[in-house]
Order: C-alpha cells, then structure tokens, then sequence
C-alpha cells in the first residue's frame, strides 16, 4: 500500500478521521480511493462534489510526496489505521486519527500504558506527585504518555527519564518542531527512551484548536489516565472526560479543598468520574499489576509432561514477557478460539496466570 495515498488521505480538505474511514470501509485502500471515479466518491456518505474533485486532483498527492521526503530523511515511522503497527488501543476509538507519525523507540502497543496529565501550572505538590509515581511504578514495566507542555506533562516525562521509564509526548503540532521550545533538549532524550507522536502533518503550528485533538489521542492510547494536579476548566479535564467516553479507567490525586489546582482533580473524584488515588501503589492495585521479574531458565524443567505442540508454543511467548490474549495469537500463530482453550488448561494445570484484561503471565 503507498504511504503516498495514506498521507494524501489525511490532507484531503473537509475530510476528517470519521470521512477518511468510511471511504477505507468502502473502496478497501488510500490507493483505490485516490484511483476512484467521481460518480463511485459521490455514492460515499460525507463526500461531496468539492471534496470529490480534491480526492480526483493531483495536489494532495504532490503534498503528500514533499511530506514523504521529509519523514524518510528523519526516519519517521507512519502509521495508518489499517496496519499491524497502527496503536491498537486507539483502534478502538471511533474518532482515533487514521494515520499517526512517530518517532522513537517505545512499543506503543505496549501492554501497560499509562497517561498522566495535569496543569500547565504545576506547584511543588504536583512535581513530587509525578516523581513519587514513575519511582514507584518503575518496576511494573509500564510507558508513560504525557503532552510535553509545561507543568505537570514535562515533570511526568522528566520523572519518567530519570527512572528510565519509556515516556511518549504527544504533540499538537508536526514532528518538524517541538513546542514549548524549551522542551527540546527533553523531547530529544526521549527519543532514545520513549517517543514522539502526532497525527499532525509538517507545518502544523502549535495552534490552540489543535490540543483538544492531541488530548484525544492521549486518552485514547493508554489503559488509564491519571490527573495529578488540574483546575476545573483545565485541559485535563478535557482528557479525562474523553478517557471516560472510551470507557477507560481515570485517577486523579486529590487536594485541599482550597487549593486552585486540586479543583478539578476533587471534582473529577467527586463527580464519580475519577477514581481517588492517595498513593501511586492504589493505582497498581486498581490495574491489577504486578512486578515483572525475569522468567528464570529453569521454567522448562518445570513444566508438565504431556502439553501439546501449541501449548508449548504460548509458553515460548510468554516466558519472553507477559501478554495480551491478541498478541499471543499473533506470535504464536494461534486462532483466538482455539487458543482460548489452551490458555484455560495452562492455568489449571498452575503454569500461567490470567491478569485483567486478558493478559497472562507464567507463574
């Protein structure tokens, strides 16, 4: 498939994320929409006769080609909804962007993530918050994700470096740029442990309209999102209302009932709409997370005598790390109903353990 197509796609004008998946729903490809007739493009809901002509006109592409030649020369990764490298958290989100850019060297398809945001401007509570958490959480093999503004978002990507803890920013702007300025020296260590990550296109500014998107995707690529510190019309809120639409756990710390920037964190607790954390291992409890300790070389002496060649397979895959059932079936090379029953009898016998969110571990 021609990632010419996929970015052109994105950068067609009028067609949003919602648009640009019906149109993959209908003609099964970027390159087949591009290839499309008018009358075919008119029969797709949201596609009108301006849009079509954009879609059928070689501009987009000629765009999309200058982008192309920028994202190879930096090595930037894409990746588009339909695609095995594609966040598969955020496929679950109607409204996740069809194409992101990213560059670094963190899993996004992680098994724990996490996103911890809070305000822009963070008090010394809120900085010993975020260094409290990445410290304790250290153990439990877990990426953070934050927006790489000021306050609470850059102390949890500081926090999350300092305990070599993988941490992503992502970003409200093109990859071409890192904004705040002063973050740059941040955002380029954490390249090397962790990530940057935008749907936004090169020579997007950092424009207000734009961070709403960028919370969405926040809230979208994490298991659970905790608010450290935030006032009652922050943009963390924002966050935390769109991680409740996707059905996603939200934390928050709670404050004095006088302090500015507990508010919303005691509004959110108060409001049911976030669970209370006193301290960072109520989270760990709450996500049911233990420590991730290397699987000893002794466990295959240890295994019991008669597994079938599949079920040996699921040990080889989980004795590299614990896993979700979806990558299982993927490395193993199992079909999920089928191994659905394996899973079962290696817990019976006491050789693996199932975690929430169907996630397994050797015991």
């Amino acid at each position: 498939m021609s990632i010419i197509h996929q970015i052109g796609l994105t950068l067609i004008p009028g067609v949003g994320h919602v648009t640009a998946k019906n149109l993959l729903g209908h003609f099964g490809s970027a390159e087949a929409i591009f290839k499309a007739k008018n009358k075919d493009l008119l029969s797709v809901a949201g596609i009108g006769t301006i849009t079509a002509n954009q879609i059928t006109s070689s501009n987009v592409l000629f765009q999309a080609e200058v982008q192309l030649k920028y994202i190879e020369k930096h090595q930037i990764e894409v990746l588009f909804f339909t695609e095995p490298n594609y966040p598969r958290r955020l496929k679950e989100c109607s409204d996740g962007p069809v194409l992101l850019y990213y560059k670094g060297t963190a899993n996004l398809n992680h098994p724990r993530i996490i996103s911890v945001v809070g305000t822009r401007m963070a008090t010394d509570y809120g900085r010993q918050l975020c260094a409290s958490l990445a410290e304790i959480l250290k153990p439990y093999n877990v990426i953070i994700v934050s927006g790489l503004a000021y306050g609470i978002d850059v102390a949890a990507h500081k926090e999350s470096l300092r305990n070599e803890i993988p941490t992503v920013g992502v970003l409200g702007h093109g990859l071409d740029r890192v904004y705040p300025y002063h973050h740059t020296q941040i955002a380029q260590d954490m390249l090397k442990n962790g990530g940057l990550l935008t749907e936004f296109p090169l020579n997007t500014m950092p424009d207000r309209e734009n961070f709403p998107k960028r919370n969405r995707v926040i809230a979208g690529i994490s298991d659970a999102t905790v608010v450290v510190e935030a006032t009652v019309k922050g943009g963390a809120l924002i966050t935390a209302d769109i991680a409740n639409s996707y059905n996603r756990d939200v934390y928050a710390f709670p404050g004095r009932v006088k302090d500015e920037f507990s508010q919303g964190c005691n509004f959110l607790i108060k409001t049911h709409r976030a669970s209370l954390i006193n301290h960072p291992l109520d989270l760990v409890y709450y996500m049911g997370w233990d420590e991730l300790k290397p699987v000893k070389s002794t466990i295959q002496t240890q295994l019991p005598l008669g597994l079938s060649a599949e079920e040996i397979k699921v040990l080889e895959v989980l004795r590299m790390a614990p896993s979700l059932i979806d990558e299982i079936s993927v490395k193993a090379n199992i079909p999920q109903g089928k191994l659905a029953i394996h899973l079962l009898n290696l817990e019976m016998q006491g050789v693996l353990i199932a975690l929430p969110g169907k996630m397994y571990k050797l015991n």
